[in-house]
């Protein structure tokens, strides 16, 4: 069963992915750099698509006949970003809008949050809020904008896309050439399981044509094409991301924040993805990203207080994809 722990670490794989960035297209042999610009006013559109299928058996002291073992969620949406101020600091102030937002949940057996999880979506469509990206990729200040009726706050997995603005901080400063990897590593905030960490290689794989899933149609070198032809170049990038646990096994896997709650967690966490990326070379704007991310957990819970637990084996898979929407006449 889906749970929003779960969601927090399916968005834990691929969280600080960069949506918007800019990038000059190279000559053969030099290295783009990743660095985001935007212009006050500017807007663009993306259609997100994404489906989770979760399986598992949770066993606790208050026992749920009528508990299922398979779960599926799947969200639509289109969302309008507005560049409404830059600072000198580099910080990037958006309005993002949802101009279109649904989603389904199904299970085998009764599930109220089922139509919880749909309800948040589909109340989202038509609402608006701002954020702010700051130098380093930070996501802050998000603000709901639509009064009456209350408009609801964005539920996470929906903010986990719009994360994907950040600055690209996680790419090499010196830039990047095609065929070169590097990695990424870094803690998982709100994690059940202490030392989790997302761990990310990236390769940066050639350049082809915009929205290609195959290798350039043409055997001309790109980098050596004219300014006109590079226009229509994207460069495609490779991600490949774990999560896993720093330290030994056998130590104490209870976070700070479950400590302080008096209890106690245990178990392992394990998970893996992907995600292929296509940036344009000439307005430096995500064109299309797939992603697909698999995760195991076998963890306890534990009352420090009356010794009783609640014990979780699952599995969650996900796809989703992200695509650049052109405007219409």
């Amino acid at each position: 069963m889906s749970s929003p722990r779960t969601n927090l670490f399916r968005q834990a794989l691929f969280s600080g992915l960069p949506l918007v960035v800019l990038a000059f297209a190279a000559m053969a042999g030099e290295r783009i750099h990743l660095t985001p610009k935007f212009s006050v006013g500017e807007t663009f559109r993306y259609s997100i698509e994404s489906r989770t299928t979760s399986t598992g058996k949770t066993t606790a002291p208050v026992v749920n006949p009528e508990g299922g073992s398979r779960s599926s969620e799947s969200i639509r949406m289109v969302v309008r970003l507005e560049v409404l101020g830059l600072s000198p600091a580099g910080k990037a102030h958006f309005r993002a809008t949802y101009e279109k937002s649904t989603a389904q949940s199904e299970s085998d057996a009764l599930d109220l949050q089922a139509a919880s999880f749909a309800d948040q979506f589909n109340r989202l469509e038509g609402s608006s809020f701002e954020f702010t990206i700051e130098p380093g990729g930070n996501f802050a200040d998000a603000q709901v904008l639509t009064p009456a009726p209350p408009a609801p706050s964005p539920p996470q997995p929906a903010l986990s896309f719009l994360q994907g603005l950040s600055t690209g901080a996680g790419f090499p400063q010196k830039g990047i050439a095609i065929g070169q990897k590097w990695t990424t590593e870094g803690p998982i905030a709100g994690a059940l399981l202490s030392g989790l960490i997302r761990r990310a290689e990236s390769t940066y794989l050639r350049d082809e044509e915009c929205g290609s899933s195959a290798n350039l149609k043409s055997g001309a070198d790109p980098s050596r094409r004219g300014p006109a032809a590079r226009a229509s170049q994207c460069a495609v990038i490779l991600t490949r991301s774990e999560i896993l646990r720093r330290g030994s096994t056998q130590s104490d896997a209870t976070p700070d924040e479950y400590r302080r709650n008096g209890l106690r967690t245990s178990g392992t966490w394990t998970g893996s993805g992907e995600s292929l990326d296509s940036i344009s070379l000439s307005t430096g704007l995500l064109v299309t990203s797939t992603q697909s991310s698999t995760q195991s957990m076998d963890y306890l819970i534990i009352s420090a207080s009356n010794g009783s637990n609640i014990h979780h084996v699952g599995k969650v898979e996900s796809q989703s994809e992200i695509s650049l929407v052109p405007d219409q006449p």
